[in-house]
């Protein structure tokens, strides 16, 4: 078992800023991603970067949400600016083995390793 687990999440007024972080072993995977669970609505992917250091965002957060890694650290960030209370969700950290299927970057189904989750909130 890999065992991922994200921090950083808080409560923030609209328009404000989070870092999310999570902690993973990045070299040891071909893509990792950032997906968000709203309460009462379905998991859906929000970035996601590659093995050649591409990234893919959800088109309506592109501008606003920025991932990044850095494998030194064992690190994958995602930095949430100007967000809005839409933005409120369980945020999740995921990870992409090559055994998997692949239905895009921003798939759940294209991940199998999972974080625990940190709660965002901005109202």
């Amino acid at each position: 078992h890999v065992q991922l687990v994200e921090s950083g999440g808080g409560s923030v007024q609209p328009g404000g800023s989070l870092r999310l972080s999570c902690a993973a072993p990045v070299a040891s995977f071909y893509c990792m991603g950032w997906f968000r669970h709203p309460q009462g609505k379905e998991r859906e992917g929000v970035a996601a970067t590659d093995a050649d250091g591409s990234t893919h965002y959800a088109h309506s957060l592109k501008g606003r949400f920025t991932i990044s890694q850095d494998s030194s650290k064992n690190r994958l960030y995602l930095q949430m600016d100007n967000l809005k209370p839409e933005d409120t969700a369980m945020y999740y950290c995921a990870a992409r083995r090559g055994a998997l299927g692949w239905d895009g970057p921003l798939s759940k189904a294209s991940y199998s390793v999972w974080g625990q989750g940190t709660q965002v909130t901005v109202s």
